[in-house]
Parts: structure tokens; C-alpha cells; sequence
């Protein structure tokens, strides 16, 4: 605010140069005991008046303004208006470059040996000299250091602003990052529990009339697969609180989740077995995350795009340095008539496992059925990748 009222208050530039050049002007009208006044008047017009607009021509400023006091110099007429070389001095070695400030004081420097030569008394000449010849040194230091200062405080205002796009840039990159992943969060939880329960609903269906008790208990596994499906859309969005009970009821999915998942799968109609070979305790959560969602995924496109009857294993191998993931299934290397891919499955278990430095394949196998293997690197380039 206050910098903001200082600008509003400073005069324009324009404005103060006409103030300097009405000030010489009319110090040499003040002046009635001048020999020839009208002479002094006119040559301190022309050293005046040209700094009015010193700021857009500063070279074109000095040249009028060195010339007419080579004129003065001519006529022998001394004037206080010859500090206008000294300002279009300074204005020069402020805008102009390195080589045009150098000339412009070499300009006035032999001036200032002119008029010592011609207008110093008898044994001042090296006083004057001096004198004259530190004013030329100071207006052109004081010049090249406001050029200096000026040009140092653009590269740092265009740095700011560059950094400023940088990190408008990282910020936008990191909502698109964390829009992929709810998105893919969003996909793997949706897809596998409405999945599940679809398939549980149309076995509660089949079985309400010859096993009621089975039916009942599919319809209490579709019940407890939605509140799963609730609570880990809460999760993935962050809105769960630590303090609500489900936060310890449904931990976050990892490899100890797996047998949880197959009995889901199994009670929706596909016969899954799951081996987990070595310790999993060492695993970070989001390692075991990452192993769950794409033993997930996986399981929910063989649950959808095969017929009944179909087997599927999956095996896990935990080590210190990587996870091997396999999830086979034995049925056809097509999908059923009418079933289309949501186009999301494969290609999200991809960035999963590319987040942990792995590649993942999925395809046919030589001897029958669909197979998906993904090798996790629990090593530095994996963890610092995810």
C-alpha cells in the first residue's frame, strides 16, 4: 500500500526534466547584470531545452546539448547552465550501452580541457582541471551503475516470473497426477466390487428358491462388498477420518488382503487359489497396495470376460528386492460374445507397475487361458520412481 501511494505521489519523468531545464532558464532571466544577456539566454535555451527529452533520445540529447556548448565555448561566454552536460552525461552512460557512455565522457572530458585552458586564472588550471574531471568520472560511474542496477533487477523480476510459471506448471502437473490416480482408484474399486456383487446378486437370484440359506448368504456378501466398496472410495478420495471405526475395521488393502479378495471371488463364481511365497512384513504399504490392486484388476477381467467354470491362481513372491505378481486363469484367450473392455484395466495396471520401476505383460499363455506378470523393484529406482 505504502509503495503503491510513493509511485502515485512520484512526478513523471517528463515532468522533472521540464522542471531542470525551467530552472536553468530562469537563473540566466534572473541574471540582469550579464554582459550580453541575449546571447546567454539563447545558449543556456539551447543546453536546457534539449533535456526535456533526454530519456527517449539520450544520445540525440547530448549531441545537441555537447554542441551548443562548443558554441558557448566559440563565443567566450561562461554559463551556469553547462552542468546540462553533466546530466546528459549520466543520461547516456544510463541508457545507452558501454561504448556510447565511454565516448560521451570522452566528449566532455575534452571539453572540460577547453574551458580550463580558456577560462582558468593564472596557477588554478590543475585544480580546475581536476575538479572538472571528477565530475565527468562521477556523472559516468553513477550513470553505468543505475544501468547496471536496472538491468540486474529485470533478470531478477524475469526470474521470478519464470519461477513463478514453473511452479503454476508442477502445480497443474501434480493435479493431473492426483486426478490419475483417484481416477485409476476409482476404476479398480468400482469395477471389482460392482463386479462381485453383480455376480453374487445373480447367484442369490438363482439360488432364493432351491437354497434360501445360500441366497442368504450371497445377499450378506453383497451387503459387506458395498460398504467395502463405500469405504474405499472415502479412502482414495481422503475425506476418512482416523477416528471412524471403519478406518481400523478396513485397513489399507495389501498382500494379507489377498485371501479376502479370492474368498470374494470365489464366493462370485470364480474358483481362485492364491500363494504368497516369502514374508510380505518388510513390503512398504503402497508396494502391497500397488500388488492388491493388480491381483485385483486382474481376478475382475477374468471374472467378466469368461464363462463359468473357469479356474484362476495367483502367486506372489516376496523378496528384498522385487515382487514377481502372476495371475493366470484357464480361460479362452477371447473374450465372451458381447463383452467389451472398459479400456482402463490394462493400461492402469501399467502405470502401477511402472510407479515401482516394473513392466507388465499381459497376453495369452502357450498352453491355454489369459496371463498377467508384473515384477515390482523394491529397490532405490522403484521406490523413488513411485
Amino acid at each position: 500500500m505504502r509503495a503503491a501511494r510513493r509511485r502515485a505521489l512520484r512526478l513523471p519523468p517528463m515532468v522533472g526534466d521540464s522542471l531542470l531545464s525551467a530552472l536553468l532558464l530562469l537563473n540566466i532571466l534572473t541574471t540582469r547584470a550579464h554582459p550580453e544577456l541575449p546571447v546567454a539566454v539563447a545558449l543556456t535555451a539551447a543546453l536546457a531545452l534539449p533535456l526535456v527529452w533526454r530519456r527517449r533520445a539520450p544520445l540525440t540529447v547530448f549531441g545537441l546539448v555537447a554542441a551548443a556548448a562548443f558554441v558557448q565555448w566559440l563565443v567566450d561566454i561562461q554559463l551556469p547552465a553547462d552542468v546540462a552536460l553533466l546530466v546528459a552525461l549520466y543520461t547516456v552512460a544510463a541508457h545507452s550501452g558501454r561504448r556510447g557512455a565511454l565516448v560521451a565522457a570522452a566528449v566532455v572530458e575534452g571539453g572540460a580541457l577547453l574551458a580550463c585552458l580558456r577560462w582558468a586564472v593564472d596557477g588554478a588550471f590543475p585544480t580546475l582541471f581536476v575538479a572538472l574531471s571528477a565530475m565527468v568520472v562521477a556523472a559516468t560511474v553513477l550513470g553505468v551503475n543505475v544501468r547496471t542496477t536496472r538491468a540486474y533487477l529485470a533478470v531478477l523480476e524475469e526470474r521470478a516470473v519464470r519461477l513463478e510459471q514453473q511452479q503454476d506448471q508442477q502445480a497443474r502437473l501434480a493435479v493431473a497426477e492426483e486426478r490419475a490416480r483417484i481416477t485409476r482408484e476409482m476404476h479398480d474399486i468400482v469395477t471389482h466390487n460392482l463386479s462381485v456383487m453383480v455376480a453374487l446378486t445373480d447367484a442369490a437370484v438363482y439360488a432364493q428358491h432351491r437354497s434360501p440359506d445360500r441366497a442368504t448368504t450371497a445377499m450378506l456378501q453383497i451387503s459387506e462388498t458395498g460398504r467395502q466398496a463405500l469405504t474405499d472410495m472415502r479412502r482414495s478420495l481422503g475425506v476418512l477420518r482416523t477416528d471412524e471405526p471403519d478406518a481400523e475395521r478396513h485397513p489399507l488393502p495389501g498382500i494379507a488382503q489377498l485371501e479376502v479378495l479370492t474368498d470374494q471371488m470365489r464366493a462370485a463364481g470364480l474358483p481362485t487359489r492364491v500363494e504368497v511365497h516369502g514374508g510380505h512384513t518388510h513390503i512398504p504399504a503402497t508396494a502391497q497396495l500397488t500388488v492388491y490392486r493388480l491381483v485385483q484388476e486382474a481376478l475382475t477381467n477374468t471374472l467378466k470376460h469368461t464363462p463359468t467354470g473357469t479356474h484362476a491362481r495367483v502367486r506372489v513372491h516376496c523378496s528384498t528386492e522385487t515382487v514377481p505378481v502372476d495371475v493366470t486363469d484357464s480361460g479362452p484367450c477371447s473374450p465372451l460374445p458381447g463383452a467389451t473392455p472398459s479400456g482402463h484395466g490394462i493400461p492402469g495396471m501399467r502405470e502401477r507397475a511402472a510407479a515401482y520401476g516394473g513392466k507388465l505383460r499381459a497376453g495369452p499363455l502357450s498352453g491355454g487361458g489369459w496371463g498377467v506378470h508384473a515384477r515390482l523393484s523394491l529397490g532405490s529406482g522403484g521406490a523413488a520412481s513411485a
